[in-house]
Protein backbone atom coordinates (compact mmCIF):
# COMPACT_ATOMS: atom_id res chain seq x y z
CA UNK A 1 0.00 0.00 0.00
CA UNK A 2 1.20 3.51 -0.81
CA UNK A 3 2.94 5.05 2.25
CA UNK A 4 1.34 8.44 1.55
CA UNK A 5 -2.00 6.95 2.63
CA UNK A 6 -0.64 6.15 6.08
CA UNK A 7 1.14 9.50 6.40
CA UNK A 8 -2.04 11.42 5.58
CA UNK A 9 -3.97 9.16 7.94
CA UNK A 10 -1.78 10.32 10.84
CA UNK A 11 -2.36 13.91 9.73
CA UNK A 12 -6.13 13.43 9.77
CA UNK A 13 -5.98 11.87 13.22
CA UNK A 14 -3.77 14.66 14.61
CA UNK A 15 -5.95 17.45 13.22
CA UNK A 16 -9.05 15.70 14.58
CA UNK A 17 -7.48 15.70 18.06
CA UNK A 18 -6.55 19.37 17.73
CA UNK A 19 -10.13 20.21 16.72
CA UNK A 20 -11.38 18.42 19.84
CA UNK A 21 -9.01 20.57 21.93
CA UNK A 22 -10.27 23.76 20.27
CA UNK A 23 -13.86 22.61 20.80
CA UNK A 24 -13.24 22.11 24.52
CA UNK A 25 -11.65 25.56 24.78
CA UNK A 26 -14.64 27.23 23.15
CA UNK A 27 -17.09 25.20 25.24
CA UNK A 28 -15.42 26.60 28.38
CA UNK A 29 -15.19 30.22 27.24
CA UNK A 30 -17.43 31.26 30.17
CA UNK A 31 -16.07 28.79 32.75
CA UNK A 32 -14.64 30.62 35.76
CA UNK A 33 -10.90 30.10 36.14
CA UNK A 34 -10.63 27.85 33.06
CA UNK A 35 -7.23 27.60 31.36
CA UNK A 36 -7.10 26.86 27.65
CA UNK A 37 -5.38 23.79 26.23
CA UNK A 38 -2.86 23.80 23.40
CA UNK A 39 -2.22 20.69 21.31
CA UNK A 40 1.47 19.92 20.66
CA UNK A 41 2.63 18.01 17.57
CA UNK A 42 5.70 15.90 16.79
CA UNK A 43 6.81 14.27 13.57
CA UNK A 44 7.07 10.47 13.62
CA UNK A 45 10.08 8.26 12.89
CA UNK A 46 11.93 8.63 9.62
CA UNK A 47 12.87 5.91 7.15
CA UNK A 48 16.50 6.62 6.33
CA UNK A 49 17.15 5.42 2.77
CA UNK A 50 20.53 7.16 2.47
CA UNK A 51 22.37 8.28 5.61
CA UNK A 52 23.30 11.99 5.70
CA UNK A 53 27.08 12.25 5.73
CA UNK A 54 27.46 8.74 4.33
CA UNK A 55 30.16 8.04 1.79
CA UNK A 56 29.03 7.94 -1.83
CA UNK A 57 32.51 7.23 -3.07
CA UNK A 58 36.13 7.43 -2.00
CA UNK A 59 36.06 11.19 -1.59
CA UNK A 60 32.34 11.92 -1.90
CA UNK A 61 30.11 12.48 1.10
CA UNK A 62 26.32 12.76 0.97
CA UNK A 63 25.36 16.30 2.02
CA UNK A 64 21.77 15.54 2.96
CA UNK A 65 20.89 11.89 2.41
CA UNK A 66 17.37 10.54 1.82
CA UNK A 67 14.94 10.51 4.74
CA UNK A 68 11.22 9.80 4.38
CA UNK A 69 8.88 10.90 7.17
CA UNK A 70 6.09 8.64 8.40
CA UNK A 71 3.66 11.25 9.64
CA UNK A 72 2.69 13.24 12.70
CA UNK A 73 1.16 12.70 16.12
CA UNK A 74 -0.22 14.78 18.98
CA UNK A 75 2.34 14.30 21.75
CA UNK A 76 0.43 16.18 24.41
CA UNK A 77 -1.85 19.00 25.42
CA UNK A 78 -0.50 21.80 27.61
CA UNK A 79 -2.58 24.05 29.84
CA UNK A 80 -1.86 27.73 29.27
CA UNK A 81 -1.83 29.31 32.74
CA UNK A 82 -2.01 32.92 31.60
CA UNK A 83 -4.06 35.31 33.70
CA UNK A 84 -7.75 35.62 32.84
CA UNK A 85 -9.61 38.91 33.12
CA UNK A 86 -10.90 39.82 36.58
CA UNK A 87 -14.63 40.49 36.66
CA UNK A 88 -16.27 42.42 39.48
CA UNK A 89 -19.22 40.62 41.09
CA UNK A 90 -19.40 42.38 44.49
CA UNK A 91 -20.19 39.03 46.12
CA UNK A 92 -18.24 38.70 49.40
CA UNK A 93 -17.31 35.05 48.82
CA UNK A 94 -16.23 35.52 45.20
CA UNK A 95 -12.43 35.47 45.19
CA UNK A 96 -9.91 35.82 42.37
CA UNK A 97 -6.19 35.10 42.37
CA UNK A 98 -4.40 38.04 40.78
CA UNK A 99 -1.12 36.38 39.79
CA UNK A 100 0.27 32.93 40.41
CA UNK A 101 -1.28 30.44 42.79
CA UNK A 102 -4.17 28.09 43.46
CA UNK A 103 -6.80 27.71 46.15
CA UNK A 104 -6.71 24.41 48.06
CA UNK A 105 -9.84 22.25 48.17
CA UNK A 106 -10.39 19.29 50.51
CA UNK A 107 -11.84 16.37 48.55
CA UNK A 108 -14.15 13.66 50.02
CA UNK A 109 -11.30 11.10 49.87
CA UNK A 110 -9.09 13.35 52.04
CA UNK A 111 -6.79 14.45 49.20
CA UNK A 112 -6.18 18.08 48.32
CA UNK A 113 -7.21 19.43 44.92
CA UNK A 114 -6.34 22.82 43.49
CA UNK A 115 -8.38 25.41 41.63
CA UNK A 116 -8.38 28.93 40.22
CA UNK A 117 -12.17 29.08 40.51
CA UNK A 118 -13.01 31.32 43.46
CA UNK A 119 -16.81 31.18 43.33
CA UNK A 120 -17.30 30.05 46.93
CA UNK A 121 -20.47 29.66 48.98
CA UNK A 122 -21.52 28.74 52.52
CA UNK A 123 -22.95 25.34 53.49
CA UNK A 124 -25.43 24.64 56.28
CA UNK A 125 -22.61 24.57 58.85
CA UNK A 126 -21.20 27.94 57.80
CA UNK A 127 -18.15 26.43 56.08
CA UNK A 128 -16.81 28.08 52.92
CA UNK A 129 -17.23 25.52 50.12
CA UNK A 130 -17.10 25.19 46.33
CA UNK A 131 -20.36 24.96 44.31
CA UNK A 132 -19.96 21.16 44.60
CA UNK A 133 -19.82 21.36 48.39
CA UNK A 134 -16.09 20.68 48.83
CA UNK A 135 -14.63 22.76 51.70
CA UNK A 136 -11.87 25.29 51.27
CA UNK A 137 -8.56 24.39 52.92
CA UNK A 138 -7.68 25.79 55.41
CA UNK A 139 -11.29 25.64 56.57
CA UNK A 140 -13.09 28.92 57.22
CA UNK A 141 -16.27 28.75 59.34
CA UNK A 142 -18.54 31.81 59.32
CA UNK A 143 -20.75 32.43 62.38
CA UNK A 144 -24.55 32.51 61.98
CA UNK A 145 -24.99 36.14 63.02
CA UNK A 146 -22.40 37.52 60.61
CA UNK A 147 -23.33 40.79 58.93
CA UNK A 148 -20.17 41.43 56.91
CA UNK A 149 -17.26 39.33 55.60
CA UNK A 150 -13.94 40.89 54.66
CA UNK A 151 -11.12 38.99 52.97
CA UNK A 152 -7.88 40.90 52.60
CA UNK A 153 -5.47 40.71 49.68
CA UNK A 154 -3.14 38.78 51.98
CA UNK A 155 -5.87 36.21 52.71
CA UNK A 156 -6.87 37.45 56.17
CA UNK A 157 -10.56 36.63 56.81
CA UNK A 158 -12.50 38.75 59.27
CA UNK A 159 -16.22 39.19 59.99
CA UNK A 160 -18.51 41.60 61.76
CA UNK A 161 -21.26 40.00 63.85
CA UNK A 162 -24.43 41.47 65.25
CA UNK A 163 -24.19 43.63 68.38
CA UNK A 164 -20.40 43.69 68.23
CA UNK A 165 -18.38 46.65 67.06
CA UNK A 166 -14.97 45.04 66.61
CA UNK A 167 -14.41 42.61 63.71
CA UNK A 168 -13.46 39.02 64.49
CA UNK A 169 -10.59 37.38 62.62
CA UNK A 170 -11.55 33.88 61.44
CA UNK A 171 -8.33 32.72 59.86
CA UNK A 172 -5.86 33.07 57.03
CA UNK A 173 -6.32 31.85 53.46
CA UNK A 174 -3.17 30.57 51.80
CA UNK A 175 -2.27 29.86 48.18
CA UNK A 176 -0.05 27.19 46.68
CA UNK A 177 2.09 27.24 43.56
CA UNK A 178 3.92 24.60 41.53
CA UNK A 179 7.22 24.61 39.69
CA UNK A 180 5.41 23.20 36.65
CA UNK A 181 1.67 23.99 36.72
CA UNK A 182 1.30 22.41 33.26
CA UNK A 183 2.08 19.07 34.92
CA UNK A 184 -1.11 19.22 37.01
CA UNK A 185 -3.83 16.70 36.16
CA UNK A 186 -7.18 18.26 35.31
CA UNK A 187 -9.96 16.21 36.94
CA UNK A 188 -12.97 18.32 35.98
CA UNK A 189 -15.13 20.63 38.13
CA UNK A 190 -12.40 23.28 37.69
CA UNK A 191 -10.06 21.18 39.85
CA UNK A 192 -6.49 19.90 39.43
CA UNK A 193 -4.48 17.20 41.16
CA UNK A 194 -0.76 17.13 41.88
CA UNK A 195 1.41 14.77 39.80
CA UNK A 196 5.09 13.90 39.67
CA UNK A 197 5.42 16.27 36.72
CA UNK A 198 3.97 19.26 38.57
CA UNK A 199 6.25 18.94 41.58
CA UNK A 200 5.22 19.43 45.20
CA UNK A 201 2.89 22.28 46.19
CA UNK A 202 4.61 25.31 47.67
CA UNK A 203 2.25 26.96 50.15
CA UNK A 204 2.53 30.57 51.19
CA UNK A 205 0.79 33.78 52.10
CA UNK A 206 -0.82 35.62 49.17
CA UNK A 207 1.29 38.45 47.81
CA UNK A 208 4.58 37.02 49.11
CA UNK A 209 7.32 34.94 47.42
CA UNK A 210 5.87 35.25 43.94
CA UNK A 211 2.29 34.31 44.86
CA UNK A 212 -0.58 36.43 43.62
CA UNK A 213 -2.94 38.41 45.79
CA UNK A 214 -6.55 37.53 46.62
CA UNK A 215 -9.13 39.96 45.29
CA UNK A 216 -12.50 39.87 47.06
CA UNK A 217 -15.70 40.46 45.13
CA UNK A 218 -14.12 39.35 41.85
CA UNK A 219 -13.81 36.19 39.78
CA UNK A 220 -11.23 35.23 37.17
CA UNK A 221 -12.77 34.60 33.78
CA UNK A 222 -11.59 31.96 31.32
CA UNK A 223 -8.39 32.85 29.44
CA UNK A 224 -9.82 31.50 26.16
CA UNK A 225 -9.52 34.07 23.36
CA UNK A 226 -12.47 33.41 21.06
CA UNK A 227 -10.93 35.05 17.97
CA UNK A 228 -7.70 33.08 18.39
CA UNK A 229 -9.62 29.82 18.75
CA UNK A 230 -11.70 30.58 15.65
CA UNK A 231 -8.53 31.26 13.65
CA UNK A 232 -7.06 27.99 14.94
CA UNK A 233 -10.26 26.24 13.93
CA UNK A 234 -9.97 27.54 10.37
CA UNK A 235 -6.32 26.50 10.01
CA UNK A 236 -7.10 23.09 11.50
CA UNK A 237 -9.98 22.62 9.08
CA UNK A 238 -7.80 23.53 6.11
CA UNK A 239 -5.04 21.18 7.28
CA UNK A 240 -7.62 18.40 7.61
CA UNK A 241 -8.91 19.11 4.09
CA UNK A 242 -5.35 19.02 2.67
CA UNK A 243 -4.69 15.65 4.28
CA UNK A 244 -7.99 14.40 2.90
CA UNK A 245 -6.89 15.62 -0.53
CA UNK A 246 -3.68 13.58 -0.21
CA UNK A 247 -5.76 10.46 0.44
CA UNK A 248 -7.94 11.23 -2.59
CA UNK A 249 -4.94 11.97 -4.86
CA UNK A 250 -3.08 8.83 -3.77
CA UNK A 251 -6.21 6.79 -4.45
CA UNK A 252 -6.40 8.24 -7.96
CA UNK A 253 -2.72 7.37 -8.55
CA UNK A 254 -3.30 3.78 -7.44
CA UNK A 255 -6.44 3.59 -9.58
CA UNK A 256 -4.49 4.80 -12.63
CA UNK A 257 -1.82 2.14 -12.08
CA UNK A 258 -4.45 -0.55 -11.62
CA UNK A 259 -6.33 0.40 -14.79
CA UNK A 260 -3.36 1.01 -17.07
CA UNK A 261 -0.69 -1.46 -16.05
CA UNK A 262 -1.38 -5.12 -16.46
Amino acid sequence: MHPALWVSKTGLSAQDTKMSTISNNLANVNTTGFKRDKAMFQDLLYQVKRQPGGLNGQNAELPSGLQLGTGVRVVGTAKQFTQGNLQVTDQPLDLAVNGRGFFQILMPDGDIAYTRDGEFQLNANGDVVTPNGYPLEPNINVPDNTTNITIGRDGTVSVVVENQAEPIELGQLTLVDFINPQGLQAIGSNLFRQTNASGDPQEGEPGIAGLGTIEQGMTESSNVEVVEELVNMITTQRAYEMNSKVVSTTDQMLQFITNNIG
